[in-house]
This record gives structure tokens, C-alpha cells and sequence, in this order.
């Protein structure tokens, strides 16, 4: 049976090997035409440009788009087979791979430990502190209407009725009519996602997830027992690629495909109209259901941001598109309430299979949660945080421009992740060496599958002001030890390769 999960065809390929092309400076020899082939696949696989476990054209369809002799691409293959990045069988052809050993580190995102605040910055996780006074309002409303609900059992799979009743007021009145019974309450996202992959794929089910994307939830899949297949985004904040996703759904026939459509997690990216349609339309077509993350949609930062249709407005029966919302980005990480808004018979299926797994969501936090939307406190929270993560941003840029001028990354108009291209550093070594000098930043290859994007890492706009100056500063001082080869005989952390 052939490895390789997705194909990437002759002229596709090209275009790509040609765009990352740069002009060789004076005096620079250049290395023989077999070698620098096998250094543009080899960077296109790290950079996640390429998926890993994808399916590379036959060497003579390769050497005709590119106009080299076979020879060349064949030495090129023989070179990435030698060095772990290719794997080839007889009548299976060649996929790409990454090899065994490579740094994966699996520290970054988890909370820093309490007694490590006071030396340590953390970059690693992408929250706020509370909307301070709407938190301590929020409890307090809900603890007054707790006492009714304290005389009853107090388990309710899917969500108070209060609450499924106002987010779904909430759907209806952005233009997409929606029933409560088409709402499941949560425990914050991941408890939604996880529902959603258990009870639609099973052990072993191909699941195509945006590359790069969210870390945490491509370990939770892993951990299920999914098949990850990577689909690379666009570069800067292009968001999808429509024709590598329409390829993959048609050649993988995933069962599910897992996207964030607004202010990608990391990149940024924003779709448009145009592509959400798109995408949904191609995944109706192949059988596989979109689940959509719709964390971040509140957080637009930018006044001239105009913020396209949900992508389950495309959709709006939900048998296509199950949509994941929480209230840990645009709220408060410690508030763990999400929800999933799908078909009605999706939804009873999801409630009944929770009854083996959580059982269902806190009562008091519900409440909260509740009256905020009720009061309109969480309009004014989410401006506040809206205003706090726009400050935070503009430091970030201004201080890593600064610092690090070699860096390279597009300013997104939303959301709460910067992602930066390393200047040809590894990303695994920056972690490293970042703790040593006192700032913590997750690496590339943590938003990617099988070790792609080792030459990037990921900076939420957690900090500003003074602190994220110092945090540059820290980068700053990271990245010159990992680039005077002083960090390289640490080992990076490492996580098993899926």
C-alpha cells in the first residue's frame, strides 16, 4: 500500500521551486544543478510549503516542467532519499518525508508554570488576562441566578436551554437562522472538537487540516488516531490555496477537513467570501465535513477590517459545516465554554456520545456566559479586549522590526498571532535557547505536520509596552546564539512524529 496521502503535481511543483529562488549574490558559487533541486524540495517540505507524506511527480514529468535533464531530478530524488526527506517503492512512485529524529518540540503552548512568571515572558500561549470589571460581573449575575437551577440534577448534555437559546439568537441575527436545537454548549473548543472527531472519525480516518495549524488541535487528532493531511495555506495572509484543497479532497476523500477561517491560528489569515463558498461547495461535493473554528472571529483589530459572512452561512442546514465558537479567545481562557452550531441530528448525536466522555458543561459558567450576551457586557468585553490586543500587536511589531530587522512576517488585522519566518535560524533552536535567556516562544514545527515549518515560530500579542521590547530583546539574544552555533549542541524537546 502506497504512504503517501496527497499529490502535488509537475507544474505546481515548478512554480513553487522558481518562486523561492534569490538572486545569488556577487562572488557566490553556486552549487551543482542536482543539489540546489534537492535544497528547494527539502526547504519547500520544512517550510510546509509541500505537505509531508505527498506524492512527487515522476522524474521525467519533472525534468519537462522545470527544462533539466532527468538525470538531474533523478540525482536530485537520490539525494532526499539519502539525507530521509524522500521515500520511494516500486510502483508507488516517491513521497516526501522527514527524517526520523527530527526536532519536534512539544513544549511552548501549556501554561507556564506559576513560580515561573517573574524571570520568564511568556510567548508561548496566544491569552489575555480577564476584561476586568466584565469577569467579576459576569459571576456575580450568574450567581444570582443560580439558586433554580442548584434544586434540579444540574447535568445538561447539551447546554442550558437558556444559553443554547441565546447563541442561537446570536447566529440568527448575523443572517443565519438557527434553532437552539442546532447548538451543543461545550467545555470551551477543544471539548467541541474532540466530540466532533470521535463520533466522525474513527481510528485511522484521514482528517485535512490547514498547514500550518492550530498545535493543540492537531495533537488532540493526533491522539485520536486521525490520519493528518496537511494542506498548505498561502503565503502571508493569502489563507487557503482552493486548488490544493480541491485536490486533496478529491485524492485523499478525507472524512473531515479542519479550517480557521477568521484570523488564522497562526497565521493571521482572513478568507474571503469568495473561498469559504468555494471551500464549502468542494467539500459537499466530496463527502467530507468542514469543521470550522470560529475562536477568533471577534477579534478584527483593525478599523478597515470588513469582515466576510460566517462560513456556515454557506451552509446554513449545517450538514456540511459544523461550526466550533468558544469564549476562551474573545472572553477569557479560564472561561472553558464553547459550543458547536450543526444540523439537528448532528447535534443529538453529539450529546448522546458525550454522555461517555464529560457528561456536560459547568452550570455556573454557563450562566456567565449567558449574561454577558443577555446584558451586552460581552460586546464592551470584547472591545476592551479588542483594544488591548491591538495595542499589544503594534509593541510586538515595532519591538521585533527593531531587533530583529531579518525577520519576516505580515501584520494580520485580527486575531492574536504574529507568524514570523526565522531568517533561516531553526525554530526548535530558538525555543531552546529563548528559555535559556528568559523568554518562552513556541516553534514552527509545532503548527505543522511531521516537522514542517522548522524555520518559523509563533508570537501572540500577550505582551506590550516595555515587556514586549525586553521579549524582542530576548529573541534578539536567542537568535544570535543560535546563530553562532552556541545552542547547537542542546538538544531540542521532541514529541513523536504521527
Amino acid at each position: 500500500m502506497a504512504q503517501w496521502t496527497s499529490a502535488v503535481g509537475a507544474a505546481q511543483l515548478a512554480r513553487q521551486l522558481r518562486a523561492q529562488q534569490r538572486p545569488a549574490g556577487p562572488g557566490t558559487r553556486r552549487p551543482p544543478a542536482y543539489r540546489a533541486l534537492a535544497d528547494g524540495i527539502r526547504l519547500l517540505v520544512l517550510e510546509g510549503r509541500v505537505a509531508v507524506a505527498a506524492r512527487l511527480p515522476a522524474e521525467r514529468e519533472l525534468a519537462l516542467a522545470l527544462a533539466v535533464s532527468r538525470t538531474t531530478v533523478a540525482a536530485a530524488y537520490e539525494a532526499l532519499r539519502a539525507e530521509g526527506f524522500l521515500e520511494s517503492r516500486r510502483g508507488a512512485g516517491s513521497w516526501t518525508a522527514v527524517p526520523a529524529g527530527n526536532p519536534l518540540p512539544a513544549r511552548g503552548l501549556e501554561p507556564l508554570p506559576p513560580e515561573a512568571l517573574g524571570s520568564m515572558i511568556d510567548l508561548g500561549c496566544a491569552s489575555l488576562p480577564a476584561p476586568e470589571p466584565w469577569l467579576t460581573r459576569a459571576v456575580q449575575g450568574a450567581l444570582e441566578e443560580l439558586p433554580p437551577y442548584a434544586h434540579t440534577h444540574g447535568d445538561y448534555p447539551a447546554g442550558l436551554p437558556a444559553l443554547r437559546g441565546m447563541i442561537a439568537d446570536r447566529y440568527t441575527a448575523d443572517g443565519i437562522p438557527t434553532m437552539p436545537e442546532q447548538i451543543m454548549v461545550t467545555t470551551g473548543a477543544m471539548g467541541a472538537i474532540d466530540a466532533i472527531c470521535h463520533l466522525f472519525a474513527g481510528r485511522g480516518e484521514r482528517i485535512a487540516v490547514e498547514s500550518p495549524s492550530y498545535a493543540n488541535i492537531l495533537q488532540l487528532m493526533r491522539e485520536a488516531g486521525a490520519r493528518l493531511v496537511p494542506v498548505a495555506m498561502e503565503e502571508g495572509l493569502g489563507g487557503w490555496d482552493l486548488n490544493r484543497w480541491r485536490q486533496v479532497l478529491r485524492d485523499a476523500a478525507p472524512r473531515l477537513g479542519y479550517v480557521v477561517a477568521d484570523f488564522h491560528n497562526p497565521t493571521g489569515a482572513l478568507a474571503d467570501e469568495e473561498r469559504r463558498r468555494a471551500l464549502v461547495d468542494a467539500a459537499r461535493s466530496a463527502g467530507t465535513v468542514l469543521v470550522v473554528d470560529e475562536t477568533m472571529r471577534e477579534l478584527h483589530l483593525d478599523e478597515d477590517v470588513e469582515m466576510p459572512r460566517p462560513v456556515c452561512a454557506f451552509d446554513p442546514a449545517g450538514s456540511t459545516v459544523l461550526t466550533v465558537g468558544s469564549a476562551s479567545k474573545a472572553f477569557w481562557a479560564g472561561m472553558r465554554i464553547g459550543w458547536v452550531r450543526a444540523a439537528p441530528d448532528v447535534i443529538r448525536s453529539l450529546v448522546a456520545a458525550r454522555a461517555y466522555a464529560d457528561m456536560g458543561t459547568p452550570v455556573l459558567e454557563q450562566l456567565a456566559v449567558n449574561w454577558l450576551m443577555r446584558t451586552g457586557g460581552w460586546e464592551e468585553a470584547v472591545r476592551l479586549r479588542r483594544e488591548q490586543a491591538r495595542e499589544n500587536r503594534d509593541a510586538l511589531v515595532t519591538a521585533v522590526r527593531r531587533e530583529l530587522p531579518e525577520w519576516e512576517f505580515s501584520v494580520p488585522g485580527g486575531g492574536l498571532t504574529l507568524w514570523v519566518r526565522t531568517g533561516g535560524l531553526s525554530g526548535s533552536r530558538l525555543a531552546v535557547a529563548g528559555e535559556g535567556v528568559g523568554v518562552r516562544v513556541p516553534s514552527g514545527p509545532r503548527f505543522g505536520v511531521d516537522g514542517a515549518f522548522e524555520g518559523y515560530v509563533r508570537l501572540p500579542f500577550t505582551v506590550g509596552g516595555p515587556v514586549a521590547d525586553e521579549a524582542a530583546q530576548r529573541l534578539a539574544q536567542a537568535a544570535r546564539l543560535v546563530g553562532s552555533g552556541a545552542g547547537a549542541g542542546v538538544e531540542a524537546p521532541r514529541t513523536f512524529v504521527a
